[in-house]
């Protein structure tokens, strides 16, 4: 063979101009299970738009280029505006465009939160950011609910599939979306040390209008329309929607004080902000802010799960393809033994936080006319959130290693994908936050116990998930105590969910090399450690994208 000038050898093609849906077979028999199969063709078709070389640059496009805080224009007037990349804007298009933000709110039928967080998952693999002002924008509907007065100003504008983007009053745009601002300095997680304070502007009570002073710092997309916050009233802490304009259609005294400058996420904006004087109203009973605003978080919490599943999925996607095509020591990297074990463990990885993410959406979409449900609900977000996202960080670095010295560029996109995968696990509550959620609703709530051992139970049958399920059911009726148990119980049942998910519905290679993987006593803790006879290439086979 003769090589001629500086003729490219052994290096694989990019996984462009595919369609991420069609080539996701966990994905689509996730959709079909878990009740949403009547969007099949939506799917696949928003699959072939997000799968363009031309989408996948502008997810590259606007992490590249961040955003910028312009806080003065230049006669000195404060504007507060942040300055975005046109990818960026071109991404949100796309996302509110497809209903990401609305769809369950405005479908109303059987499936439609399983449709969203497929879609989101898809959208998701192009870019992390976007999905910041998508997610609470959709989240923050049953909190705005709580006051139906104000909902029926924002919500048809809220629910709206056109993208806006002007800074201008909400009443003058065609649609807006929904931020929120909750921690402060001094207290991180622990909200009940928030020191802003709301005063009454006339009138108190529940739809009135409030005076904030304060600071937050972290408010998320600070370019947003409006915020969902919490500030002390003489009742306690309480919850507001603060709009960027006031009714009488002055700007809002509402200051981003500075961007934060993040190690990934970083097409998204994430500000320090300041309320002087600023006007809010007040949303639900005065002194619930923690309950009035956790019906938005709930759903956030959720949105984790399905971000991280979806980080993890084109992580997997991207090693597959590359592995399929490059070739060392005569044969392709996906058929060396190594590589193999590798790829394969990636690859349950993935399935198993698919499966666990579309089978939480289906419980909310559930909830209001199945209790049992509700109740799945109340204890899976927690235990997935922490145990999907806190998986995938480790996952998405093994799989960067798949790509030798290529992953560690900006080129290739495991490099971003490995910066923003940490987000969701600290996001809406860190690890530790969602334990403590699941030790309290285990103990406060015997019906939600009852429902997930209900769940469990249906896929007894396997000995290593039998035993796995006699030491939570055991843990559950001891009581765990904080300090020692709370991760270890949430992680079993987190594993315990996706081993039973898997057991009854995958084919046998991935059930079984899931259940010998991650249940049996003798697991190894590091990816690629599969017992010997576990067919890797089936496992492989279903995860690789053919385009």
């Amino acid at each position: 063979m003769v090589i001629q000038g500086n003729e490219v050898l052994n290096q694989p093609p990019p996984l462009v101009d595919y369609n991420p849906y069609l080539e996701d077979v966990a994905l689509r028999e996730a959709v079909q299970r878990e009740g949403a199969g009547w969007a099949e063709q939506d799917l696949l078709d928003f699959g072939a738009l997000l799968g363009q070389a031309e989408v996948l640059r502008h997810g590259d496009q606007a992490n590249r280029n961040v955003p910028e805080l312009r806080a003065f224009d230049r006669q000195g007037r404060r504007v507060d505006l942040v300055e975005y990349h046109p990818s960026w804007h071109a991404l949100m298009q796309i996302g509110i465009g497809a209903r990401n933000h609305s769809l369950p709110w405005i479908e109303r039928r059987p499936g439609s939160q399983v449709v969203r967080a497929a879609m989101n998952m898809l959208r998701h693999q192009v870019d992390e950011g976007t999905s910041c002002p998508i997610s609470m924008t959709y989240a923050a509907m049953p909190t705005l609910s709580l006051e139906p007065a104000i909902a029926r100003s924002w919500a048809p504008r809220m629910l709206s599939s056109e993208y806006d983007p002007r800074d201008r009053p909400m009443d003058t745009k065609k649609g807006v979306l929904v931020g929120m601002a909750m921690t402060e300095r001094q207290g991180g997680s622990d909200v009940r040390a928030n020191i802003a304070m709301a005063r009454p502007l006339d009138k108190p009570g529940r739809g009135e209008c409030y005076v904030l002073e304060g600071h937050k710092w972290f408010c998320s997309a600070p370019a947003s329309d409006a915020f969902l916050t919490l500030a002390n009233t003489a009742q306690g802490l309480s919850c507001f929607l603060l709009p960027r304009w006031r009714p009488d259609g002055l700007r809002n005294a509402f200051h981003i004080q500075r961007l934060k400058d993040k190690l990934g996420n970083r097409s998204n904006a994430s500000g320090e902000v300041e309320f002087h004087g600023a006007w809010a109203f007040l949303i639900g009973e005065p002194g619930r802010g923690i309950a009035n605003i956790m019906e938005m978080v709930r759903l956030t919490r959720l949105d984790c799960v399905w971000g991280s599943a979806a980080t993890l999925r084109r992580a997997v996607a991207e090693a597959t393809h590359y592995c399929r095509h490059r070739q060392a020591f005569g044969r392709a990297l996906s058929e060396q033994p190594l590589m193999q074990s590798v790829l394969a463990d990636l690859a349950l990885e993935s399935e198993a936080a698919t499966a666990l993410a579309l089978r939480v959406a289906r419980a909310v979409d559930r909830s209001d006319e199945d209790e049992s449900e509700r109740l799945l609900a109340r204890i899976a977000i927690p235990a997935a959130k922490f145990w999907v996202t806190h998986r995938a960080i480790a996952a998405v670095a093994e799989a960067m290693e798949c790509f030798g010295g290529n992953g560690f560029v900006e080129e290739v996109p495991l490099a971003r994908l490995y910066r923003d995968i940490p987000v969701n696990a600290i996001w809406e509550g860190s690890g530790n936050v969602q334990c403590l959620d699941v030790l309290r609703a285990l103990s406060s709530e015997p019906d939600a116990r009852d429902a997930l051992l209900d769940e469990l139970t249906q896929a007894r049958g396997d000995p290593d998930y039998d035993r796995l399920l006699v030491d939570i059911e055991g843990a559950i009726a001891q009581g765990a105590p904080e300090a020692g148990q709370a991760r270890r119980l949430t992680e079993s049942i987190a594993l315990a969910l996706q081993a039973g998910l898997l057991g009854r519905y995958a084919p046998g290679p991935v059930a079984d090399g899931f259940h010998r993987a991650r249940l049996a006593a003798s697991v190894h803790k590091t990816f690629g450690s599969l017992p010997p006879d576990i067919d890797r290439a089936a496992i492989i086979a279903r995860a690789t994208p053919r385009g």
